[in-house]
Parts: structure tokens; sequence; C-alpha cells
């Protein structure tokens, strides 16, 4: 018998992780810990297992029961420590010795190697089995992996853990104001119950093609049990943003079933559009989702919507077609990984 550390991509389709696990238990695998991680080419299942079998049979097992980009590695008794408990202690660690950050950081990764990075840019040719994590605008820590590519949820993971060994951040106040490019001044609030007529006029200015484009449909008005969702904090965080008294945009970043992604939406009223404001309430719910713990946003979006979709792309996020024709479906990572040139294969 030994111990493996087992990742495969999966479909997000019902029974997947049954059928793999199911695989395992047919080789007279024990599962002992299981992680189900975000990452560029969707979710990845991670497994500690005790199986009486080679890793080359393990992979052709899962790869037989529908796995994708299936990797197996050697692993120890040690690595079945109870994962929140050894987060938790090197995060103490850190805090009593912030100049130990690489050794920590790689600790945490259970990389094999982790050292400071210096200079005026920290990005590198993208590398699967590289992460790049900032902390501060010349210095980095750069964290290698040879045996198993960085997964997104790593990614922002390591981003969430380096914060620990930097000053404390101002407090983010709940009402922020801002100017756009071209002067004028914007007031970004929470979603809440007193702005309900606010958010109906919008919905009267805006045209149909620029509710089609939030909606899929020219809603004219928002439904009251969708507006009380959009409120509601257990579901997501949304914004509202104001000029001169009237409600001129909303958006919108909702908590999703898929393991550590959250999703994107906007609605900005015509003459506000291709003025910075989509640009500027995107970047907001990005760092919002990255507060949160997630990995990745993604936001859906019909096929001839090209001003979201130059916005999401000069974010650093990735189309990808979807089931229908007419909708594209666009990705976004939070943590730190190196976007330059594109995302290489973590197969």
């Amino acid at each position: 018998m030994g111990f493996l550390r087992i990742r495969t991509s999966v479909d997000e389709r019902p029974g997947r992780l049954a059928s793999l696990a199911g695989a395992l238990a047919d080789r007279g695998g024990n599962i002992l810990g299981l992680s189900v991680q975000t990452d560029a080419d969707g979710t990845v299942d991670e497994f500690v297992a005790d199986i009486p079998a080679g890793p080359e049979t393990v992979r052709a097992t899962l790869e037989g029961a529908g796995g994708r980009c299936v990797r197996v590695v050697p692993a120890t008794a040690h690595e079945l420590t109870d994962e929140p408990t050894r987060v938790l202690l090197l995060a103490s660690r850190l805090v009593a010795a912030p100049w130990r950050l690489p050794e920590l950081l790689g600790e945490l990764l259970r990389a094999d190697d982790a050292r400071w990075l210096y200079g005026e840019t920290v990005d590198e040719l993208p590398d699967p089995t590289r992460l790049v994590v900032p902390v501060a605008p010349r210095r980095a820590v750069r964290v290698r992996r040879a045996a198993l590519p960085f997964t997104l949820t790593e990614a922002a993971r390591a981003s969430a853990f380096v914060r620990l060994a930097r000053p404390p951040a101002a407090p983010v106040a709940a009402e922020r104001e801002f100017l756009l490019p071209d002067g004028a001044q914007i007031t970004v609030r929470p979603l809440t119950d007193i702005y309900r007529e606010a958010v109906r006029d919008l919905h009267e200015r805006c045209s149909a093609a620029a509710r089609r484009f939030r909606y899929f449909t020219s809603m004219p008005e928002l439904p009251p049990r969708m507006f009380e969702r959009l409120c509601d904090r257990t579901r997501g965080r949304s914004l509202v943003a104001g000029h001169d008294g009237q409600v001129v945009a909303m958006a919108n970043l909702m908590f999703s079933a898929d393991p550590g992604i959250a999703e994107l939406a906007f609605l900005v009223e015509d003459r506000w559009q291709g003025r910075g404001l989509g640009a500027a309430l995107a970047r907001i719910l990005v760092a919002e989702a990255r507060e949160l713990g997630y990995a990745e946003v993604k936001a859906t979006m019909l096929a001839d919507n090209t001003r979201m979709r130059r916005l999401l792309v000069s974010l650093g996020a990735t189309l990808g077609h979807t089931d229908d024709p007419g909708v594209i479906e666009a990705r976004l990572p939070v943590g730190a990984m190196v976007p330059t040139g594109g995302r290489a294969s973590r197969c």
C-alpha cells in the first residue's frame, strides 16, 4: 500500500466525482483527503489516497472514468494532517516571523522551491509550474513545483497568505468616490432596499439593447424578487454608482455553486457607457471577490456584447465558448497567477 496525491480536471456534471471515487475504490483505494479547486480549465479534484496500485495504473484508471489531465505523485502520511489546522499554524508562524515568507509560502503550497524576486516588474513567461506572488511593487515571491501545476485556487490562497506579512491596509469605506477620466464624479455605495425606486428608474432610462446585454432579454423593470436577491449579502455583493442624485449603473458579484467562482454582471446607463465607469466597478468587485476568498470571477454574456468583452479582456480575462453559440463566457483569475502572454497548458 502507498500514499498518492492525485489531481484530475473534471467536467462540471452531476455524478462525475462519484465515478472517480468509484474507480479508485475498484482499485482498492481508500480516499483519505479530498479538495475541490478552481483552475483555468474548470474544476479540479484532488485526492490523497492509500492505494495498492502504481501511479501509471491509477492515471489510466481515472482517465477511463472521465478524468482529464490526470497527475499522480507520491505522498506521505504527513500530508494527511488537517489542512485548515496546518494553514493556521503556518499563518501564526508568518505573523511571528514575516521575513520567512518565501520559506513558509513554499511550505503552504508544498513547493519544490520558493525565493524572493526583485525588480521593476515581476512578470515572467507563463508556466503552470511556477507561481509569482506579488508582495510589494518591486518585490515578489516566486514558487516552483514541478510535479503538480498550480491552480487558480492555490494562487488565491498564496495571495491571501502573503497579505499577512504586509502592513495593515486602511479599511475600505462603505461609500467610495472617484473621478472618471472625463472628470465626472461618481459615488459608489452598496445596493440596499433604499435604492429600489432609483434602480427602477435606471432600468426605465436604459435602452432595450442595454437591458438585453445585462439580462439576455429586454427586461423593462427588475422583478421585486430579483432585486431582493441582489440586495441579499448572503448571495453576493451588489453596488450602485450615483451621479447628481441618480443611480447611473449597477454592478453585481453573485456567489455561485462552482467552488471558488463568483459571477460578475453590470448594467450601465447608455449615456455613461464608454466612459470608464464599468471598468471602475469591475475592479472594485474583483477586489471584493479576492477579499472574500474567491479564486476566479466569470461573466456570461451575449456574443455581440463587444463593449463588455473588451472591458473584461482589458482586465486580463480570457474568453471561451459555451454550449450556446450566441453566448460566451469570460473568466478572470483574482489570485496571483503569472498572466503574461496567455495561459500555458496545465496538463
